[in-house]
């Protein structure tokens, strides 16, 4: 066992895959309702590793969370900036107003026990899981006009009672908003339902994201008909039969035709014969009755309508396609054999007639043969071809950008303040997914690699920080005694309760949204991870980005008041 013991401290790798490992299996285990999740289990997995002193570097931990961060961001920056019109700035409204009460519940447990400023530090850091406190509550303390002596015994005990705390302000606040909150906000079933039926609005169904599931509905249609209309007797050409198909408003194009045994790539000119059959390719609504009248019967020719199609998205900004309707750019000669298949306007999908106008920054679906499809983007903006391969360039560059920033420290009045490497993160990935979004011309990034980036980096975070903690909090507890432990857990419930209240009765957010805000608001990404996994969804983050960084510069200012008040 000795000898086990010591292979693990000399390849620490090893036991950070043991805790994920052990950590995703047990966190898949559920009685009725509840169930750890991966985050839970893998916290308290790393706890119990980390009883075996294993010696890992603070960057591995720092890696992971600056993935995952900027995972998150890159996700939903487009939403994220467009919410700022309106509830963000609620949104931040709630996070002044919880963080506030973070440090209310600190100063009345610190007052009560009689605190040092040392202790109220690391009960602060560790009850709400605000790490960069540590540093900056030191910093303040060594400022204070006492003896070096003193200062050295306050600064020293900071993280002993930050270990402490920190377990149940990370493992509380994961357990109350990840299982708790969604019952406390009208129960976990309503929740999850009320939560799928705003992801469908903001971003399409959840199911879109099984790689299991397709949807049945297909807005653009490949339909074979068979040419028996008395007009075919004499024969008639592609291009005369589509001017009768727009006649009848059918916005429909003539793709393939099989003519006399063969199979034909349809153009202007193509003679159609009656008993011909036509591949028509259009919206669904216009051809289930309508083409049926003009052309004849629907057929099924499985030769007919087998060849390749692309489907990809492309974002409106040349003139040919802003400011036109529907209508007038299906006539357009470059639209021949495209289909719209929709548009989203603002993250949410805009119901289509022919009357529908296009304006600068939609996002529409087309769907056609690829030569065709090709020179109608051309036309219309800049196509965002879906692809499996992950712009790596762009993403470290990103990732430095965004922690250079955060590394950056602002000196006000001799209180520093900064992001972080990993609040920078975040912010470069709200900035960069949203300028991804505007020219989809850089920086792809599938939704595989970037769901893998949010739980291997998420979860190796949490499990770097549950062995780091194991030891020191076992250490910890004997020093300071059980009552800070228990204290710590008072003052971090008080600004739970309080915020899901805040949330549900007075802003009156969703309750995705809510439990968002208050994960964010207490800086607690492993709660922003419960929460999603308890809901399914991404849409907590929406709630989690703005409080997430306002919070972040509230809690460091709160610990540096606290530090003069108690004092």
């Amino acid at each position: 066992m000795d000898y086990l013991v010591q292979l693990l401290r000399d390849n620490p790798a090893v036991p950070l895959f043991l805790t994920l490992g052990l950590g995703f299996w047990i966190g898949n285990f559920k009685y009725k309702n509840f169930s750890l999740g991966s985050v839970t289990a893998v916290l308290l997995v790393g706890v119990i590793v980390g009883q075996l002193d294993i010696p890992l570097s603070g960057q591995i931990k720092s890696v992971f969370f600056m993935m995952f961060l900027f995972s998150i961001g890159y996700s939903v920056g487009p939403r994220f900036f467009a919410s700022l019109k309106g509830e963000g700035l609620k949104e931040v409204l709630f996070a002044v107003l919880m963080s506030a009460s973070c440090l209310g519940s600190v100063l009345l447990v610190a007052w009560l026990m009689g605190y040092s400023p040392g202790e109220a530090v690391g009960l602060f850091g560790g009850s709400q899981t605000c790490s960069s406190l540590i540093g900056v509550g030191g910093d303040a303390i060594s400022r204070l006009p006492m003896s070096d002596s003193v200062k050295e015994q306050n600064i020293s005990i900071i993280p002993v009672c930050y270990a402490v705390t920190y377990i149940f302000g990370t493992l509380g606040t994961v357990i109350i908003l990840g299982n708790f909150g969604p019952k406390l906000l009208g129960g976990i079933d309503k929740v999850k339902q009320q939560t799928a039926a705003m992801e469908a609005e903001e971003q399409g169904n959840a199911w879109e994201n099984d790689p299991a599931s397709v949807n049945a509905m297909r807005k653009v249609s490949y339909r074979a008909y068979s040419a028996d209309a008395d007009y075919f007797e004499d024969g008639i050409s592609v291009l005369e039969t589509e001017e009768r198909l727009r006649e009848a408003g059918v916005y429909a194009f003539i793709e393939r035709v099989r003519t006399c045994g063969k199979v034909v790539t349809a153009k202007p000119h193509t003679i159609i014969n009656r008993g011909d059959v036509v591949v028509l390719t259009g919206r669904r609504e216009f051809m289930v009755n309508d083409a049926t009248k003009v052309i004849g019967p629907e057929v099924v020719d499985a030769e007919l309508l087998t060849f390749p199609v692309d489907c990809i998205p492309v974002r409106v900004s040349k003139r040919k396609g802003a400011g036109k309707t529907i209508k007038n750019i299906l006539r357009r000669k470059y639209m021949h054999g495209v289909g719209i298949q929709d548009v989203v306007r603002d993250g949410k999908e805009v119901i289509l007639t022919p009357e529908t106008t296009l304006r600068p920054g939609d996002h529409v679906t087309l769907m056609g043969r690829r030569e065709k499809l090709s020179n109608a983007a051309h036309h219309i903006g800049h196509m965002d071809r879906p692809t499996f391969t992950t712009d790596f360039a762009f993403l470290g560059s990103a990732i430095f950008i965004g922690g250079l920033f955060g590394a950056l420290t602002f000196v006000v009045d001799g209180m520093p303040i900064s992001f972080g490497t990993s609040g920078g993160a975040l912010v470069a990935g709200l900035v960069f997914g949203w300028l991804r979004s505007k020219r989809p011309t850089f920086g792809a990034i599938p939704t595989s690699a970037l769901k893998f980036m949010n739980t291997i980096g998420l979860n190796a975070f949490i499990a770097v920080v549950g062995i780091d903690a194991g030891p020191s909090f076992v250490s910890g507890l004997r020093d300071v005694g059980p009552m800070l432990f228990v204290l710590g857990c008072v003052a971090t419930c008080i600004p739970l309760f309080f915020g899901l209240w805040l949330g549900h009765k007075v802003f009156r957010f969703p309750p995705a949204i809510t439990l968002g805000c208050c994960a964010g608001t207490r800086t607690c990404t492993a709660a922003l991870g419960a929460v999603q996994d308890a809901l399914d969804s991404t849409i907590p983050a929406m709630g989690y980005t703005v409080t997430y960084a306002v919070s972040n510069v509230l809690l460091v200012i709160w610990g540096t008041l606290s530090v003069m008040i108690l004092y």
